[in-house]
């Protein structure tokens, strides 16, 4: 084994199977998804004729992947194993941890595993697809141990942005690793429901051999601060506000609608909840029992103008700048039954997710700009991290005292740091491992090694194409949003130009400007067609490619630009 943090160098071609040696007697762990990447977790854990998968979530398409929808990790290799699959292990609520289920399950039936609150939400889902009487669903609680396949499951709590989020102790016959979920640690958590530190110190004492650790929040020092430090910075905005109050946060931060909600009643006022996934997963909530709200305090939307401004609290979506969510269309004017007054009092109790921070920003923008008091985290403490800093993650490292390390959910820097973490609280260097999406890990009481790499390219979801966009699609859609498209219409007959060609210019320049440039270019045109008669030229892409090239040349060489250029032929 090679010193420093063990990594498989390269990017391999996808292939379909690994071109790997199977050995049945170590565990086979596969990321198929959360490692050099914020999102769409997804882990195969596979011994002998079993596998079980710990969670399956979707990630939200960056600048560059222009129209889609969502991103979802590579199913090729669960589907091609599918006779193995026994049940997927669901650590809680994000949709970077269940948003891709309804996906996978369209494909394949197998048993989901959950807490209550974390079912509730996967159920919604479900039901919306029509596939909720089709599945199997089996609700856990931290401390169960259930036997699925081959592997022992244990569920261990922790503390998180969203109620009832668990950590994992799995085990088989050849090895037990610990799996950390998204966590923090706090010891004065909304409920009193605080992370079981102590079953995580006896399950290290009892020997584990890889610890799977959270890495979204390593490149933070300290403690995250506990989620109840933000109630009292609520009451003392709520005190002084004298309009409307409308706050927005995560839709599945329950422990912080709590607080919202505990606020508004404190000082008397009615609560309205806006936007559909607020309204979902506050509906859920409620029904389970994790959300408390007194009778008569939550009000409806449509019966907003029989209350004065100084008595409503308005909790509402759009946290992280989404034009489309309610707070984004409040800021545009654009909201069906809420319009932004001078005394409004709009509390943004979130940051932004990485890439998220110009939406946001535009949002808090044009929010000030139409008179409102925007308090966001620069200004007060009123959001906190769901996700454990370095000394929380030291912590962790040294209850679980693992023979082995992988850090995992987080970007390529943040699992690199972590390894280093791990090895300034004692971990040997040779024993940190730094995976990729689509390595093939084994694992046994002695050793963990990386022996090879199975397809794991993301899956892109446009509208109801799941799969169907790849780079060269994506790459069309870059340069048209760059340099817009060039349409030229030809009519033919025998080979021949017998009308046009007519142009057409959508994003590269305005026709009726531009008639010089336009004229010119059916010149070019006109020749190259005249080149292809004299040349003997009569294959229609062939044709079409002596005016691509010749149109090209000419608008680079005007323009500095380059536009699509699409040749449209027709026979007459």
């Amino acid at each position: 084994m090679a010193s420093g943090s063990q990594r498989l160098e390269g990017r391999s071609r996808p292939k379909r199977k690994p071109q790997v040696q199977r050995n049945k007697d170590k565990l086979r762990l596969i990321p198929l998804g959360g490692l050099g990447e914020i999102g769409k977790n997804l882990t195969v854990f596979e011994y002998k004729e079993d596998i079980i998968l710990v969670d399956c979530g979707l990630k939200f398409p960056d600048d560059a992947m222009f129209g889609i929808d969502i991103v979802l990790p590579d199913f090729n290799y669960i589907l091609e194993n599918q006779e193995k699959v026994k049940g997927v292990v669901i650590t809680h609520g994000h949709e970077d941890h269940i948003g891709g289920l309804v996906y996978l399950l369209k494909k394949i039936d197998i048993p989901i595993y959950a807490t209550k609150f974390t079912m509730g939400l996967i159920d919604k889902k479900l039901k919306e697809h029509g596939l909720l009487t089709k599945t199997t669903r089996i609700i856990v609680k931290p401390k169960d141990r259930i036997d699925i396949g081959g592997f022992n499951v244990e569920f261990i709590r922790v503390n998180h942005s969203i109620a009832d989020a668990v950590g994992l102790c799995i085990k088989c016959a050849a090895a037990t690793v610990v799996h950390t979920g998204d966590f923090k640690i706090d010891y004065h958590p909304i409920g009193g429901e605080i992370i079981d530190l102590q079953r995580f110190a006896k399950i290290g004492s009892q020997g584990v051999d890889l610890l799977m650790s959270d890495s979204t929040n390593v490149e933070s020092a300290g403690f995250t601060p506990s989620e109840s430090t933000v109630g009292p910075t609520l009451y003392n905005l709520f005190r002084g506000a004298k309009g409307r109050i409308i706050v927005t946060t995560f839709a599945s931060n329950v422990h912080r609608l709590q607080q919202v909600i505990d606020a508004a009643v404190e000082y008397k006022r009615k609560v309205i909840i806006c936007g559909r996934s607020m309204e979902n997963v506050s509906e859920v909530a409620m029904d389970l029992g994790y959300l408390k709200v007194p009778v008569n305090v939550l009000v409806q939307l449509k019966d907003i103008k029989n209350y004065k401004d100084k008595e409503l609290v308005i909790i509402t979506t759009g946290s992280q700048g989404e034009p489309m969510a309610a707070l984004g269309r409040m800021a545009l004017g654009e909201h069906r039954h809420l319009t932004i007054k001078k005394e409004d009092m709009v509390i943004i109790s979130a940051s932004p997710v990485p890439g998220n921070e110009k939406m946001v920003s535009e949002v808090i923008n044009k929010l000030v700009e139409l008179g409102s008091d925007v308090i966001y985290g620069r200004f007060a403490e009123i959001h906190v991290s769901g996700h454990a800093k370095q000394e929380e993650l030291k912590l962790m490292i040294t209850l679980v005292k693992p023979k082995h390390f992988l850090p995992v959910h987080g970007e390529s820097r943040m699992l690199m740091q972590h390894a280093e973490l791990a090895v300034n609280v004692g971990m040997n260097k040779e024993r940190t491992f730094i995976a990729e999406n689509g390595n093939i890990l084994e694992i046994d009481k002695r050793s963990v090694q990386i022996v090879g790499k199975t397809q794991a390219e993301p899956i892109l979801v446009d509208g109801l194409g799941v799969g169907d966009i790849g780079n060269i699609v994506l790459n069309d859609r870059k340069r048209l949003s760059e340099d817009g498209l060039f349409i030229v219409v030809c009519t033919m007959h025998k080979g021949k130009a017998i009308s046009g060609p007519d142009i057409i210019s959508r994003g590269f320049v305005y026709v009726r400007e531009s008639e010089e440039l336009i004229n010119n270019a059916r010149e070019e045109v006109k020749k190259a067609l005249i080149s292809c008669e004299e040349k003997g030229i009569i294959d229609w892409n062939s044709i079409k490619n002596v005016i691509r090239e010749s149109l090209f040349k000419y608008l680079y060489e005007k323009t500095q630009r380059k536009p699509m250029i699409l040749p449209i032929l027709m026979e007459v």
